[in-house]
């Protein structure tokens, strides 16, 4: 017999019954959820190898996914019990909220729409092991191709100042710089035009400079705790100190590049990392360094199921997303929807939490050598 996959050290095995929370959860939602990935197979093709979630798994999980899809609770739950074995993540975990923002925007820039969503430039590209230049600083995730040169992005405050301007990447203008830097940060917005359609806009890029979170700095600096900067303070600090906004903005190097995205209905979510529409309370945006797209996590969490009044989060999430800011095993920013609701419960979602992956039972029995 050939050794079985090995499994990152963090990982735990326990049973069902020592999960808990797993009895209370819906789990029929994650069950749909799921199902997007057995539509969509190559949408699984993010993270480690030993996690993730291969065509012929898929073929075999599918067919029994869709007989409990029209189920009851318990029969999805009984699906996921039946072809899936818990191991929890033996290190502290932490989760945030993320939302679609809606705000309005113009195609042409005025007077009151002056702040730009760019499209990404012509020839970023992601740096992995294959194309990764020798000396090539870690910190950058991603570069700009020029002939047969990788070269650095220029950052947040670059790009301010106008390093990009000549490029005309303009996709739309917004007029409040406050409501694009949160967009930023979200990765989506639904935007309301000035000409009376609809736009969704989607991550398309990103500078390569690494995620730093402005609240956090405000925190080390002694200007409030944790607790005051959910997205609600951190939008009330920043209105308060229009002086400071932007050199706050600055520190924060990362910058994102949008595209317009068409392929979603009005009625679903916008589209994920996996390139799957999102589904609220039900996607979660992980590190795929660490955990893989369409892998099943259980997190559990202190604040309240916005469900289950009274009851704690205790939910089956399906990873189709990332963030700049993810990173980790056990680090996750949960989809909660999309609007000014959505927005002030994501802000509120801010807590250390525990998490419980769903590896494939395959995955458990070694393979038989010849």
């Amino acid at each position: 017999m050939q050794q079985g996959p090995q499994f990152p050290g963090t990982f735990e095995r326990i049973s069902y019954a020592d999960l808990s929370g797993w009895g209370s959860d819906d789990q029929s939602a994650a069950l749909k959820s799921f199902l997007r990935f057995c539509e969509r197979p190559d949408a699984a093709s993010e993270g480690p190898p030993v996690l993730r979630l291969t065509p012929e798994e898929l073929k075999r999980l599918c067919p029994a996914a869709g007989e409990e899809a029209t189920g009851s609770p318990a029969a999805a739950r009984r699906f996921f019990e039946d072809h899936f074995t818990p191991f929890r993540v033996a290190e502290p975990g932490f989760v945030t909220g993320y939302f679609e923002p809606e705000v309005v925007a113009s195609r042409e820039k005025t007077d009151a729409f002056s702040i730009p969503l760019l499209n990404k430039p012509g020839g970023l590209e992601a740096v992995a092991a294959d194309n990764r230049p020798a000396n090539w600083p870690d910190h950058l995730s991603h570069g700009r191709r020029d002939g047969e040169t990788l070269i650095e992005m220029p950052d947040r405050g670059a790009i301010m100042d106008g390093a990009l301007d000549a490029e005309t990447l303009e996709l739309v203008w917004l007029a409040d710089p406050v409501d694009a830097y949160f967009i930023h940060v979200q990765g989506s917005a639904r935007l309301r035009l000035t000409d009376g359609s609809v736009m969704r806009v989607g991550y398309a890029g990103k500078s390569g400079h690494p995620y730093t979170g402005i609240g956090r700095l405000l925190v080390a600096r002694g200007e409030g705790t944790p607790e005051d900067f959910t997205m609600k303070g951190l939008r009330k600090w920043l209105a308060d100190h229009p002086d400071r906004r932007d050199a706050l903005f600055r520190e924060n190097r990362s910058y994102i590049f949008f595209r317009e995205v068409t392929e979603t209905l009005p009625d679903q979510g916008p589209v994920g990392a996996a390139g799957l529409p999102l589904t609220p309370g039900r996607s979660l945006a992980v590190d795929p360094a660490h955990l893989a797209y369409g892998g099943l996590v259980f997190v559990t969490s202190d604040f309240e199921d916005p469900d289950r009044r009274g009851g704690t989060f205790a939910r089956l999430l399906v990873a189709d997303d990332t963030g700049s800011a993810i990173r980790g095993p056990a680090r996750g920013d949960i989809f909660v929807g999309s609007g000014e609701p959505a927005g002030h419960l994501a802000g509120e979602i801010h807590h250390r939490s525990e998490f419980t992956v769903l590896v494939p039972n395959s995955r458990l029995v070694p393979a038989a050598t010849d």
